[in-house]
């Protein structure tokens, strides 16, 4: 069965416009967030690790390893497996310092530029005879399709020049293709649903391809069984293959494949849309694996069973062919060319980003007379052209001497170069940018003299002079090449690290990298005092318009709004901005940057922890905590909330006088947020928290009792309490914990007694003078007497009847004050019967003396029949205190009435204001001591305690009503109720 050439271009052109279309409606937001970002996309597109080799090669490595050719799904599976230890630590990394390449990791880690490009020019090594690979078997395939069935096919040497072309215009495609969809800065969502698609197409071919096999050329897997029964020699070839002792070797290349391919890194970690994911990946990704591992042996064996005279790797596609299926031959074509399409993509995209960080962006030296985003844009183009043009021309080269086994193999172990760095990234802090740079240069040079040049130039033996023997290279040796480059790569590379010094900043890094270090807990300062001066500083390197446009999206995305001045808040900006331009520019390029013109100070106190920044990071990472850690975390959250609950207002203060913590008692004693002050400087607190605070944590006492302090035009007390403890970095510098405590009410209360004491003294006084008055008024009123019965005058008589008139009053006054003055009794035996209506009046008496209070108009309605057993000074004490408020509640020339009844055997008797009333939620507060609604210094709040307790002396019962008036909202009513 033979396919015409235009008709399989005509397939290969409708699958190409498939993909773009669902980039296209991706990307315009056709396809739901729910679909595109679902972490079953998520792992399809990670099908990517399944080039063309997977689905050609690896039946040729199943023929050649038998069993051994699981290794491969057995060493990338494992990865994915142990993902939560494997790659979690990268992926944390990645995402949270804007990560978007494999060499911009490693410079991260070993904190040297020199990293990155020796990096990316070993990646490049390795990843082109991969790009290579996609187009040999994209080549390949198309000849066998339009090629004679019978004859041998000639795919090594042949005169066949539309392969060249079809390959060439296969690479423009995609690299328009990759152009349109993924060379923007952001998160490629179309591009991630292309690649789950074409994923999902290649498992589906590949498993058709297989039941295919099993039921079609062996009639059932009974069939199959039966054929190997009596093929034994097959059977016998899957535990004792060709190549056995090089199996092992296999699982270490494919178990580095997962964490050290460019383009794997790339989708699994850069584009990954779903945040922990890392679970689901651990169990979903090796079952699509294993999909793709079942139909590998009997492709396999149905191929050695239609005796196909082609080469094992293309059985896939040459089982239906021989079957004489037309759609499922095009169905494996279309399979395989998904394979390649995706391995393409993301390989172009992996290295492009890799060139552009490492390579070009710090040789340009960008500055603010460019659009940036501009030339990116077209850099990234170009470069993506460059490196389909790159994987065309090495393809061009090796011109398919070799098998698509030979060419992943060169490009895997080449890769494998770079395992020993990647896992001292979170398992080694002792490893160093020079172990690192010598250990990946001397495992290269092993692989590039024993496999690359040879695989370039065509030689497979050097022959040794005056010898007959000769020194084996290429292909032939590749098991021994892999472990002497590899041993010799980690031999080094420790060596070099444990014998030369790690200098502080590689310290740093990778105490960030470290797996067991949720983050670094060092605080840095900044000499910055303003987001917007961020602005300012990075307009003279990136232009005026991207660093505001910068800064704002770190703001957003930071949740800070643009006046943002508290140190913390900036340091975290700053980070920010880092990672973001990381994405953009690369690690090396954005640290530059940042360090150049938003440096950090060294610190004046050695070892100052960000507690800030290790609260937000366990509130966040608190899910992921288990065994003895989650049970610390919980002991933290506890002794937090301790804290922040306790009813005294308590913050404590770094070494550079950052609010570390603020509890909910000083949020509410201040009227500060914590959230708005935490992390920021004392210097930035409003007054006079400022100064009250910062005054105290500059003097040399540890205890300050009644601090007067104004707030609001009034004075208040607050005694101040510190304690210095130790940073939790060992050596810190010693924060402060600083306790405030409000004893405003206890000094209002002393002053009030203080008055009260004095207004005691004064009362005796009175009453003494009083008494020692009532002598001369009486020799006063025996003189107007006297007068009265020695003349007939009428004005003197008139006279001495005014001068006996104000001597009376006289004497009433001071009886009043002489009553009064005295305390009563609240022995209830003592108790006589009395006039309420009485009592009214002498307090409404007493209260008229009071000329500098408002002018009220006392009403005192209470009937002589109102009698009640009691004592009558404690009943003038309730009618003064009650009257007196309501005098104070009410405006000036009002009323208050003085009402009474007996009602159901209670004598009921009530006094109504007309003021503003009392608001309902403090209606069961105003009976309590020393609460008072009145302004400080006016009145002490134990008036109405005082008349609770009269009245409950009395078996009586007090009643509130506020507001009296509802359509006026004002007005309060006492009601007194005593047994009749």
């Amino acid at each position: 069965m033979v396919f015409d050439l235009p008709l399989v271009a005509f397939y290969c052109v409708c699958y190409m416009l498939v993909l773009f279309g669902i980039a296209f409606i991706t990307e315009r937001g056709w396809i739901p967030d729910s679909v595109v970002r679902h972490p079953l996309t998520y792992i399809l597109s990670l099908g990517i690790v399944a080039s063309a080799w997977e689905f050609y090669g690896i039946v040729d490595l199943a023929d050649q390893f038998g069993y051994g050719a699981l290794a491969y799904y057995l060493g990338v599976g494992a990865i994915f497996i142990f993902a939560p230890v494997a790659l979690a630590p990268l992926t944390e990394i990645a995402r949270r310092y804007q990560v978007r390449s494999l060499a911009d990791l490693l410079v991260f880690r070993y904190h040297n530029h020199s990293v990155g490009v020796l990096a990316t020019l070993c990646m490049c090594l390795a990843v082109i005879p991969l790009l290579a690979l996609q187009l040999q078997a994209v080549s390949d395939t198309l000849t066998i399709l339009t090629a004679a069935r019978n004859e041998d096919l000639p795919l090594t040497d042949t005169g066949f020049s539309s392969r060249e072309v079809l390959a060439l215009i296969y690479c423009v495609i995609l690299a328009i293709f990759t152009v349109l969809f993924g060379s923007s800065r952001d998160k490629h969502r179309g591009l991630i649903t292309a690649m789950a698609f074409e994923s999902l197409l290649k498992v589906c071919a590949l498993c058709a391809v297989g039941l295919f096999a099993v039921h079609h050329v062996f009639g059932g897997m009974s069939g199959l069984d039966n054929w190997l029964q009596n093929n034994s020699v097959h059977l016998d070839r899957l535990y004792a293959p060709v190549q056995d002792s090089a199996s092992h070797t296999l699982l270490i290349i494919f178990l580095a494949t997962a964490v050290a391919m460019p383009h794997i890194f790339h989708m699994s970690v850069v584009e990954n849309p779903v945040r922990n994911a890392i679970r689901t990946v651990g169990w979903a990704f090796p079952l699509f694996l294993l999909f793709m591992a079942l139909p590998i042996f009997p492709i396999l064996w149905a191929g050695k069973e239609l005796q196909l005279t082609m080469s094992p790797e293309y059985f896939t596609l040459g089982v239906p062919l021989e079957s004489g299926s037309p759609a499922l031959t095009m169905l494996a074509f279309l399979g395989g060319l998904s394979a390649s399409t995706g391995a393409l993509v993301a390989i172009s995209l992996a290295l492009t980003t890799m060139l552009l960080n490492q390579w070009l962006l710090p040789i340009l030296k960008l500055n603010a007379r460019w659009n940036i985003f501009h030339l990116l844009l077209w850099l990234r183009r170009g470069l993506i052209f460059g490196v389909f043009i790159a994987g065309f021309l090495f393809y061009q080269l090796v011109h398919s001497r070799y098998n698509l086994t030979d060419l992943a193999l060169l490009g895997f172990i080449q890769a494998l170069q770079f395992l020993p760095g990647i896992i001292a990234i979170a398992y080694w802090p002792r490893a160093n940018s020079k172990g690192f740079l010598a250990g990946l240069s001397v495992g290269t040079l092993v692989w590039g003299f024993g496999l690359f040049l040879p695989t370039i130039v065509g030689i497979n033996a050097i022959e040794l002079p005056n010898n007959n023997q000769s020194i084996l290279l290429g292909f032939n040796q590749w098991n021994a090449i892999t472990l002497w480059s590899l041993s010799l790569n980690i031999l080094v590379f420790v060596g070099v690290s444990l014998f030369t010094k790690t200098s502080d900043a590689e310290h740093y890094s990778a105490e960030l990298c470290s797996a067991d270090e949720i983050s670094h807990p060092v605080r840095n300062t900044l000499d910055i005092s303003s987001a917007g001066e961020f602005k300012s500083r990075l307009a003279d390197r990136l232009g005026a318009d991207i660093a505001e446009q910068e800064v704002d999206r770190a703001l957003r995305e930071l949740e800070l709004n643009r006046s943002e001045r508290r140190p913390y808040a900036l340091r975290r900006l700053r980070n920010r901005l880092e990672a973001n331009l990381s994405g953009l520019f690369g690690i090396s390029v954005a640290g530059e940057i940042l360090d150049e013109h938003i440096p950090y100070k060294i610190p004046t106190h050695s070892g100052s922890a960000d507690i800030n920044l290790i609260e937000r990071r366990f509130e966040r990472d608190n899910r992921e905590l288990s065994g003895v850690a989650a049970e610390l975390n919980n002991l933290r959250l506890y002794y937090r909330k301790t804290l922040q609950e306790l009813p005294m207002a308590i913050c404590s203060l770094g070494p550079d006088l950052e609010v570390l913590t603020w509890n909910n008692a000083m949020a509410e004693l201040t009227g500060i947020d914590s959230d708005d002050v935490t992390g920021s400087h004392l210097s930035n607190l409003i007054e006079p928290w400022h100064t009250l605070i910062a005054d105290f944590s500059a003097d040399q006492h540890t205890h300050t009792h009644r601090q007067a302090t104004e707030i609001d035009n009034h004075t208040c007390w607050y005694s101040l309490h510190k304690a210095l403890i130790e940073g939790p970095v060992p050596s810190s510098a010693d924060c402060q914990v600083i306790l405030i405590e409000d004893v405003t009410e206890l000094q209002r209360l002393e002053n009030e007694l203080i008055h009260s004491e004095r207004l005691a003294s004064v009362g005796r006084l009175a009453a003494g003078v009083a008494h020692e008055i009532g002598n001369p008024v009486t020799g006063i009123a025996c003189l107007a007497q006297n007068i009265q019965y020695e003349t007939k005058d009428k004005e003197l008589l008139e006279s001495a009847e005014q001068i006996l008139e104000q001597t009376d009053r006289i004497t009433r006054i001071v009886q009043s004050l002489v009553s009064f003055s005295h305390a009563g009794s609240n022995h209830a035996e003592t108790y006589e019967l009395v006039h309420l209506s009485d009592c009214a009046d002498e307090a409404i008496h007493l209260l008229s003396l009071q000329k500098d209070k408002t002018e009220v108009h006392y009403d005192n309605q209470l009937n002589e029949s109102l009698v009640i057993r009691g004592d009558a000074q404690r009943l003038i004490q309730v009618f003064v205190n009650l009257l007196s408020n309501a005098r104070d509640a009410s405006p000036a020339g009002g009323r208050i009435p003085v009402t009474g009844a007996i009602i159901n055997g209670m004598v009921t008797v009530s006094i109504e204001d007309e003021g503003h009333g009392i608001p309902a939620n403090k209606l069961g507060q105003i009976l309590e001591p020393f609460y008072t609604t009145k302004e400080p210094g006016e009145g002490t709040g134990l008036g109405l305690s005082m008349v609770y307790s009269i009245v409950t002396d009395h078996e009586g019962q007090i009643e509130i009503q506020s507001p009296v008036n509802e359509a006026t909202g004002r007005g309060a009513r006492f009601t007194l109720q005593f047994p009749a």
